[in-house]
Protein backbone atom coordinates (compact mmCIF):
# COMPACT_ATOMS: atom_id res chain seq x y z
CA UNK A 1 0.00 0.00 0.00
CA UNK A 2 0.97 3.65 -0.24
CA UNK A 3 2.58 5.28 2.82
CA UNK A 4 -0.55 7.41 3.31
CA UNK A 5 -2.61 4.24 3.82
CA UNK A 6 -1.19 3.89 7.36
CA UNK A 7 0.30 7.31 8.18
CA UNK A 8 -1.09 10.82 8.54
CA UNK A 9 2.02 12.17 6.79
CA UNK A 10 1.44 11.56 3.04
CA UNK A 11 5.15 10.75 2.56
CA UNK A 12 5.19 8.28 5.46
CA UNK A 13 6.54 8.00 8.99
CA UNK A 14 5.33 9.35 12.31
CA UNK A 15 1.71 9.38 13.45
CA UNK A 16 -0.45 6.44 12.36
CA UNK A 17 -3.99 6.84 11.11
CA UNK A 18 -6.87 4.48 11.90
CA UNK A 19 -5.70 1.91 9.34
CA UNK A 20 -2.16 2.02 10.71
CA UNK A 21 -3.37 1.38 14.24
CA UNK A 22 -5.64 -1.43 13.06
CA UNK A 23 -2.67 -3.01 11.28
CA UNK A 24 -0.58 -2.77 14.47
CA UNK A 25 -3.35 -4.52 16.43
CA UNK A 26 -4.34 -7.18 13.92
CA UNK A 27 -1.29 -8.00 11.79
CA UNK A 28 1.81 -7.29 13.89
CA UNK A 29 1.18 -8.51 17.44
CA UNK A 30 1.36 -12.14 18.58
CA UNK A 31 -1.60 -11.77 20.97
CA UNK A 32 -4.77 -9.72 21.15
CA UNK A 33 -4.99 -6.70 23.42
CA UNK A 34 -6.70 -7.06 26.80
CA UNK A 35 -10.42 -6.19 26.89
CA UNK A 36 -11.05 -2.47 26.86
CA UNK A 37 -7.78 -1.62 25.08
CA UNK A 38 -8.67 -2.77 21.59
CA UNK A 39 -10.88 0.24 20.75
CA UNK A 40 -7.97 2.70 20.53
CA UNK A 41 -7.70 4.18 17.03
CA UNK A 42 -5.80 7.35 17.88
CA UNK A 43 -8.64 9.76 17.18
CA UNK A 44 -10.62 11.89 19.61
CA UNK A 45 -13.11 14.77 19.32
CA UNK A 46 -15.01 13.20 16.43
CA UNK A 47 -11.76 12.51 14.54
CA UNK A 48 -10.84 16.19 14.59
CA UNK A 49 -7.79 15.42 16.73
CA UNK A 50 -5.46 12.45 16.32
CA UNK A 51 -2.79 11.63 18.94
CA UNK A 52 0.11 9.22 19.08
CA UNK A 53 3.49 8.61 20.61
CA UNK A 54 6.71 6.63 20.35
CA UNK A 55 9.06 5.58 23.18
CA UNK A 56 12.34 3.72 22.77
CA UNK A 57 14.56 2.79 25.70
CA UNK A 58 17.71 0.75 25.14
CA UNK A 59 20.83 -0.73 26.69
CA UNK A 60 23.83 -0.95 24.35
CA UNK A 61 27.25 -2.56 24.75
CA UNK A 62 30.05 -1.61 22.34
CA UNK A 63 33.33 -3.48 22.02
CA UNK A 64 36.39 -2.01 20.28
CA UNK A 65 39.58 -4.02 19.92
CA UNK A 66 42.24 -2.89 22.40
CA UNK A 67 39.79 -0.79 24.42
CA UNK A 68 37.51 -1.38 27.37
CA UNK A 69 33.91 -2.23 26.57
CA UNK A 70 31.48 0.67 26.76
CA UNK A 71 27.90 0.29 28.01
CA UNK A 72 25.12 2.85 27.78
CA UNK A 73 21.47 2.72 28.75
CA UNK A 74 18.55 5.10 28.79
CA UNK A 75 15.89 6.68 26.63
CA UNK A 76 16.70 6.77 22.94
CA UNK A 77 13.65 8.84 22.13
CA UNK A 78 10.27 9.84 23.51
CA UNK A 79 7.99 11.55 21.00
CA UNK A 80 4.44 12.80 20.95
CA UNK A 81 2.48 13.26 17.72
CA UNK A 82 -0.65 15.30 17.10
CA UNK A 83 -2.73 16.15 14.05
CA UNK A 84 -5.56 18.68 14.19
CA UNK A 85 -8.15 18.69 11.39
CA UNK A 86 -9.11 22.35 10.94
CA UNK A 87 -11.21 21.39 7.89
CA UNK A 88 -11.85 17.67 7.94
CA UNK A 89 -9.82 15.77 5.31
CA UNK A 90 -8.73 19.06 3.75
CA UNK A 91 -6.73 21.28 6.11
CA UNK A 92 -4.67 20.04 9.05
CA UNK A 93 -1.87 21.01 11.41
CA UNK A 94 0.71 18.35 12.30
CA UNK A 95 3.19 18.26 15.21
CA UNK A 96 6.02 15.86 16.10
CA UNK A 97 7.64 16.83 19.42
CA UNK A 98 10.66 14.96 20.80
CA UNK A 99 10.55 15.16 24.58
CA UNK A 100 13.65 13.09 25.39
CA UNK A 101 16.63 12.65 25.53
CA UNK A 102 17.74 16.13 26.44
CA UNK A 103 15.54 19.15 26.12
CA UNK A 104 12.28 19.12 24.21
CA UNK A 105 12.84 19.56 20.44
CA UNK A 106 10.26 20.18 17.76
CA UNK A 107 10.93 17.79 14.89
CA UNK A 108 7.97 18.47 12.63
CA UNK A 109 5.42 21.30 12.62
CA UNK A 110 3.57 22.03 9.40
CA UNK A 111 0.26 22.95 7.86
CA UNK A 112 -1.11 20.49 5.30
CA UNK A 113 -3.68 21.26 2.60
CA UNK A 114 -5.01 18.40 0.49
CA UNK A 115 -7.82 17.24 -1.74
CA UNK A 116 -10.34 15.03 0.02
CA UNK A 117 -8.93 11.86 -1.60
CA UNK A 118 -5.31 12.89 -0.87
CA UNK A 119 -4.52 12.76 -4.60
CA UNK A 120 -2.78 16.14 -4.21
CA UNK A 121 -1.39 17.89 -1.16
CA UNK A 122 0.85 20.74 -0.06
CA UNK A 123 2.53 21.25 3.29
CA UNK A 124 4.47 24.19 4.63
CA UNK A 125 6.60 24.42 7.76
CA UNK A 126 9.15 22.04 9.24
CA UNK A 127 9.14 18.42 8.08
CA UNK A 128 11.24 15.38 7.12
CA UNK A 129 12.39 15.36 3.52
CA UNK A 130 11.23 12.71 1.03
CA UNK A 131 14.31 10.66 0.10
CA UNK A 132 14.53 6.85 0.09
CA UNK A 133 13.09 4.54 2.71
CA UNK A 134 11.75 5.87 6.01
CA UNK A 135 14.07 3.71 8.13
CA UNK A 136 13.75 3.62 11.91
CA UNK A 137 17.54 3.35 12.22
CA UNK A 138 18.88 6.78 11.29
CA UNK A 139 22.47 5.46 11.61
CA UNK A 140 22.26 3.27 8.52
CA UNK A 141 24.85 4.30 5.95
CA UNK A 142 22.22 5.32 3.38
CA UNK A 143 20.52 7.65 5.88
CA UNK A 144 23.83 9.14 7.04
CA UNK A 145 25.19 9.68 3.53
CA UNK A 146 21.98 11.18 2.13
CA UNK A 147 21.65 13.40 5.20
CA UNK A 148 17.91 12.66 5.23
CA UNK A 149 16.38 10.82 8.18
CA UNK A 150 13.67 11.13 10.80
CA UNK A 151 16.05 13.12 13.01
CA UNK A 152 16.93 15.84 10.45
CA UNK A 153 13.91 17.99 9.55
CA UNK A 154 14.07 21.05 7.30
CA UNK A 155 11.88 24.10 6.75
CA UNK A 156 10.12 24.92 3.52
CA UNK A 157 7.35 23.81 1.19
CA UNK A 158 6.48 20.33 -0.13
CA UNK A 159 4.08 19.41 -2.91
CA UNK A 160 2.95 15.82 -3.49
CA UNK A 161 0.55 13.65 -5.44
CA UNK A 162 -0.79 10.09 -5.52
CA UNK A 163 -2.23 8.97 -8.83
CA UNK A 164 -2.96 5.25 -9.12
CA UNK A 165 0.31 3.35 -8.79
CA UNK A 166 2.43 6.52 -8.74
CA UNK A 167 3.41 8.83 -5.90
CA UNK A 168 5.64 11.87 -6.12
CA UNK A 169 6.95 14.59 -3.81
CA UNK A 170 8.96 17.74 -4.41
CA UNK A 171 10.28 19.88 -1.55
CA UNK A 172 11.99 23.29 -1.59
CA UNK A 173 13.66 23.93 1.77
CA UNK A 174 16.36 25.96 3.51
CA UNK A 175 19.00 23.24 3.44
CA UNK A 176 20.94 21.52 6.26
CA UNK A 177 22.01 23.70 9.18
CA UNK A 178 21.03 26.90 7.41
CA UNK A 179 20.17 30.05 9.33
CA UNK A 180 17.65 32.53 7.97
CA UNK A 181 20.35 34.97 6.79
CA UNK A 182 22.41 32.31 4.96
CA UNK A 183 22.32 31.97 1.19
CA UNK A 184 21.41 28.74 -0.55
CA UNK A 185 18.62 26.20 -0.58
CA UNK A 186 17.84 22.49 -0.96
CA UNK A 187 15.63 20.84 -3.57
CA UNK A 188 14.48 17.28 -2.82
CA UNK A 189 12.28 15.06 -4.97
CA UNK A 190 11.03 11.51 -5.06
CA UNK A 191 9.02 9.34 -7.44
CA UNK A 192 7.83 5.82 -6.57
CA UNK A 193 5.91 3.12 -8.42
CA UNK A 194 3.72 0.68 -6.48
CA UNK A 195 2.72 -2.74 -7.80
CA UNK A 196 1.35 -5.98 -6.32
CA UNK A 197 4.90 -7.37 -6.10
CA UNK A 198 6.27 -4.33 -4.22
CA UNK A 199 7.58 -0.90 -5.08
CA UNK A 200 10.53 0.88 -6.72
CA UNK A 201 11.54 4.51 -6.54
CA UNK A 202 13.98 7.23 -7.46
CA UNK A 203 15.11 10.08 -5.19
CA UNK A 204 17.16 13.20 -5.82
CA UNK A 205 18.51 16.03 -3.71
CA UNK A 206 20.42 19.19 -4.59
CA UNK A 207 21.97 21.50 -2.01
CA UNK A 208 23.23 24.90 -3.10
CA UNK A 209 25.26 26.65 -0.42
CA UNK A 210 28.30 28.99 -0.21
CA UNK A 211 30.27 26.24 1.52
CA UNK A 212 29.85 23.88 -1.43
CA UNK A 213 27.16 22.25 -3.51
CA UNK A 214 25.90 18.72 -3.00
CA UNK A 215 24.03 16.43 -5.39
CA UNK A 216 22.52 13.12 -4.28
CA UNK A 217 20.67 10.38 -6.16
CA UNK A 218 18.99 7.34 -4.70
CA UNK A 219 17.40 4.18 -6.02
CA UNK A 220 15.25 2.06 -3.71
CA UNK A 221 13.03 -0.99 -4.09
CA UNK A 222 11.15 -3.49 -1.94
CA UNK A 223 9.38 -6.78 -2.51
CA UNK A 224 8.25 -9.93 -0.70
CA UNK A 225 9.10 -13.59 -1.18
CA UNK A 226 6.75 -15.64 0.97
CA UNK A 227 7.25 -14.61 4.63
CA UNK A 228 10.33 -12.46 3.83
CA UNK A 229 10.08 -8.76 3.00
CA UNK A 230 13.12 -7.24 1.24
CA UNK A 231 14.30 -3.62 1.26
CA UNK A 232 17.15 -2.26 -0.84
CA UNK A 233 18.61 1.17 -1.49
CA UNK A 234 21.66 2.62 -3.25
CA UNK A 235 22.59 6.29 -2.77
CA UNK A 236 25.23 8.24 -4.71
CA UNK A 237 26.51 11.64 -3.57
CA UNK A 238 28.80 14.21 -5.19
CA UNK A 239 29.89 16.79 -2.60
CA UNK A 240 32.06 19.80 -3.51
CA UNK A 241 32.44 21.02 0.08
CA UNK A 242 35.77 19.27 0.71
CA UNK A 243 39.23 20.99 0.68
CA UNK A 244 40.43 18.79 -2.19
CA UNK A 245 37.34 19.55 -4.27
CA UNK A 246 34.43 17.34 -5.25
CA UNK A 247 34.20 14.00 -3.46
CA UNK A 248 32.02 11.18 -4.79
CA UNK A 249 30.51 8.77 -2.27
CA UNK A 250 28.35 5.65 -2.40
CA UNK A 251 26.20 3.81 0.15
CA UNK A 252 24.06 0.69 -0.14
CA UNK A 253 21.57 -1.25 1.98
CA UNK A 254 20.04 -4.71 1.64
CA UNK A 255 17.65 -5.83 4.38
CA UNK A 256 15.50 -8.93 4.86
CA UNK A 257 12.64 -9.14 7.36
CA UNK A 258 11.52 -12.70 8.01
CA UNK A 259 8.12 -13.01 9.68
CA UNK A 260 8.72 -16.37 11.38
CA UNK A 261 5.24 -16.37 12.96
CA UNK A 262 2.97 -13.46 13.79
CA UNK A 263 4.63 -11.29 16.42
CA UNK A 264 8.16 -12.63 15.72
CA UNK A 265 10.32 -10.88 13.10
CA UNK A 266 13.98 -11.54 12.29
CA UNK A 267 15.78 -8.68 10.56
CA UNK A 268 19.06 -9.23 8.69
CA UNK A 269 20.88 -6.25 7.22
CA UNK A 270 23.97 -5.72 5.09
CA UNK A 271 25.35 -2.25 4.40
CA UNK A 272 28.20 -0.74 2.39
CA UNK A 273 29.78 2.72 2.42
CA UNK A 274 32.50 4.11 0.16
CA UNK A 275 33.39 7.54 1.62
CA UNK A 276 35.66 8.51 -1.32
CA UNK A 277 35.45 6.64 -4.59
CA UNK A 278 38.90 7.89 -5.68
CA UNK A 279 40.55 5.97 -2.84
CA UNK A 280 40.72 2.19 -2.95
CA UNK A 281 40.12 -0.08 0.05
CA UNK A 282 38.64 2.66 2.27
CA UNK A 283 35.12 1.26 2.32
CA UNK A 284 33.14 0.35 5.42
CA UNK A 285 30.53 -2.32 6.05
CA UNK A 286 27.91 -2.98 8.72
CA UNK A 287 26.04 -6.24 9.31
CA UNK A 288 22.97 -6.44 11.55
CA UNK A 289 20.94 -9.24 13.10
CA UNK A 290 17.86 -8.03 15.01
CA UNK A 291 15.07 -10.07 16.58
CA UNK A 292 11.78 -8.24 17.18
CA UNK A 293 9.09 -9.67 19.43
CA UNK A 294 5.71 -7.96 19.60
CA UNK A 295 3.68 -9.74 22.31
CA UNK A 296 0.73 -7.35 22.10
CA UNK A 297 -0.08 -4.34 19.95
CA UNK A 298 1.90 -1.18 20.70
CA UNK A 299 4.70 -2.95 22.64
CA UNK A 300 7.83 -4.52 21.19
CA UNK A 301 11.10 -6.00 22.46
CA UNK A 302 14.13 -5.79 20.14
CA UNK A 303 17.42 -7.68 20.60
CA UNK A 304 20.22 -6.98 18.15
CA UNK A 305 23.85 -7.49 17.23
CA UNK A 306 25.86 -5.40 14.77
CA UNK A 307 29.34 -5.97 13.39
CA UNK A 308 31.21 -3.12 11.72
CA UNK A 309 34.12 -3.44 9.31
CA UNK A 310 36.60 -0.92 7.90
CA UNK A 311 40.28 -0.36 7.36
CA UNK A 312 42.33 -2.42 9.87
CA UNK A 313 44.16 0.68 11.18
CA UNK A 314 40.92 2.14 12.58
CA UNK A 315 39.71 0.02 15.49
CA UNK A 316 36.48 2.01 15.92
CA UNK A 317 35.43 1.17 12.35
CA UNK A 318 35.77 -2.53 13.29
CA UNK A 319 33.69 -2.44 16.46
CA UNK A 320 30.96 -4.83 17.59
CA UNK A 321 27.70 -3.79 19.21
CA UNK A 322 24.88 -5.57 21.04
CA UNK A 323 21.67 -3.96 22.24
CA UNK A 324 18.30 -4.60 23.86
CA UNK A 325 15.49 -2.14 23.24
CA UNK A 326 11.97 -1.69 24.53
CA UNK A 327 9.73 0.02 22.02
CA UNK A 328 6.28 1.30 22.99
CA UNK A 329 4.00 3.22 20.64
CA UNK A 330 0.34 4.16 20.32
Amino acid sequence: MQCSACHVNPSGGGLRNAVGNAFAKGSVAANALPPGWSDWSGSVLDQRLRLGGDLRSAATRTEVSGQSSQSTRGTEQARLYADVQLIKDRLGVYLDQQLSPGKSVRQEAYVRLSTSDMAWYAKAGQFYLPFGWRLQDSLTFVRQLSGVSMTVPDKGLELGMTQGAWTAQMAYTNGPGKRRSDAGHQLTGQLSWLQSWGRAGLSMSQVRAPGGNRDAWGLFAGTTTGPVAWLSEVDMVADSGFPEGKRRQLAGLLEANWLMVQGHNLKLGSEFLDPDRRIGNDHRVRYSLVYEYTPIAFAQLRLGYRKFGGIPQNAVDNRRQAFAELHAFF
